[in-house]
């Protein structure tokens, strides 16, 4: 009996979901509600379409979104072939002209033979087989259908704050400690003395802030819990140390005093490589936020894994609902793909998309499910967005190093750290796939 998938939404994922199905012989629908209606973020007719900007992140192979890219070719990407045929100067990174990166992944899907294009609204999940891909600004009944599915879809004003790599911490400035010793010493704590204070605080509320959507203010209005750090700032000068940078509590075992102020950063996955900082939700430009954020002792070379950003998102609660391989745990056949997953970004939304895809495909054919390493970036985002450790502090995140797992030799030249990263994960990628068979 002929089986066919429901995919909905025609976005990056969406896009790849399609492509990766129909690779396997698997009749698809895909549906798309463009042009019949828009989001508030969309404007362009065509499938895939860039909003935010036309980069795809670095292009070498020893960055995080590099070795992404890399991966995603070897598993049979659309996306990234057509990134690169589309493909204007940028540097080092892979920028597109995205009238013609849109219209080149469109035409390829309206030709493929199995994939069916539905032009309207979904608005409530079908039955079947079904890969949801609609992006984190789902609205009207199809959202409501997936918080009922979901039963903890999250729609709010996302204020994340940064992410750092553990190791580009100064150690010589921070020290361990919970706020009157209470339990485990589980925060790194950067202590300031009151010159560095008002110099951090000088150039805090002085900084750029990004510029926010129409629809993003008026959500802004709805979550005012979510304050930017420069904003509480600008409420007073001691406002911070009586809020997220207060000293209470903490003795600088350096000194055996007091600090005038402390950041606190709070471990951020098990394995305690990468920490955000508390309370630092913010709306700063991402280099101003470097130039910042710097100043904070400890930090002056912190590696930022993930700035902070404040946006309108919906994203379900992955850790709680889905498995690595992006089906949900207790509706099997229901996939989901792209930013309503928590991966953050374009390349990374289009690499769960594959994967949903893939393993879509697998499921139908009855063939064992495809679980990536987490050595490689793939399945490092696949098993972040799965791990029951996020459950209840889940943040979205795109790819970077530090979701990977440590190499067994410690290497201190970053860059010849992140070239045996990336060869690591395109032997255990190969390796992996060597096995799968569509």
């Amino acid at each position: 009996m002929a089986v066919s998938v429901n995919v909905i939404g025609a976005g990056l994922a969406g896009c790849e979901a399609a492509w990766q199905l129909a690779q396997a012989g698997i009749e698809t629908r895909l549906y798309e509600m463009k042009p019949v209606k828009y989001s508030p973020a969309h404007h362009y007719s065509g499938f895939a379409e860039l909003v935010c900007s036309n980069s795809l992140k670095a292009s070498r192979l020893d960055s995080a979104a590099g070795l992404l890219k890399a991966e995603m070719k070897a598993m049979g990407s659309l996306i990234i072939p057509c990134a690169e045929q589309t493909q204007v100067e940028a540097g080092g990174a892979l920028a597109v002209d995205r009238k013609k990166f849109s219209d080149m992944i469109t035409e390829k899907i309206t030709s493929d033979p199995l994939i069916t294009v539905v032009s309207e609204e979904v608005e409530e999940i079908p039955e079947g087989y079904v890969i949801i891909a609609t992006g984190p600004l789902t609205s009207g009944p199809l959202a409501k259908s997936i918080s009922d599915a979901c039963g903890s879809y999250l729609s709010f004003f996302d204020a994340a704050a940064p992410i750092v790599s553990y190791d580009s911490l100064d150690k010589e400035k921070i020290f361990f400690a919970s706020r009157y010793d209470k339990g485990d010493a589980d925060y790194i704590n950067c202590p300031m003395n009151k010159e560095e204070y008002e110099n951090f605080y000088n150039e805090l509320i002085n900084a750029q802030t990004a510029q926010l959507k129409e629809f993003d203010k008026e959500a802004f209005k709805v979550y005012e819990g979510c304050m930017p750090v420069e904003v509480l700032a600008g409420r007073g000068e001691d406002t911070m140390r009586f809020g997220p940078l207060k000293p209470v509590g903490l003795i600088d075992k350096r000194t055996g005093k007091r600090p005038y102020a402390v950041v606190q950063l709070r471990k951020e996955n098990k394995e305690g490589t990468m920490y955000n900082l508390v309370g630092f939700q913010t709306n700063l430009r991402f280099g101003e936020q470097k130039r910042v954020f710097s100043l904070i002792p400890g930090l002056e070379n912190a590696e930022f894994l993930r700035y902070g950003v404040m946006h309108r998102n919906s994203f379900i609660n992955s850790p709680a609902l889905l498995k690595p391989t992006y089906e949900m745990r207790e509706r099997p056949g229901v996939f989901f793909a792209g930013q309503i997953t928590g991966v953050e970004g374009y390349i990374e939304s289009a690499a769960s998309g594959i994967m949903a895809g893939k393993n879509m495909a697998l499921k139908i054919k009855s063939q064992p499910e495809l679980i990536l390493p987490c050595e490689t970036m793939t399945g490092a985002l696949s098993a972040y967005i799965s791990d029951s450790y996020n459950n209840g502090s889940f943040q979205p995140m795109g790819c970077n190093m530090g979701i990977l797992p440590e190499l067994p030799e410690r290497i201190r030249d970053k860059k010849v750290k992140y070239e045996k990263y990336a060869e690591r994960s395109l032997d255990k990628l190969a390796q992996t796939l060597g096995g799968v068979k569509l």
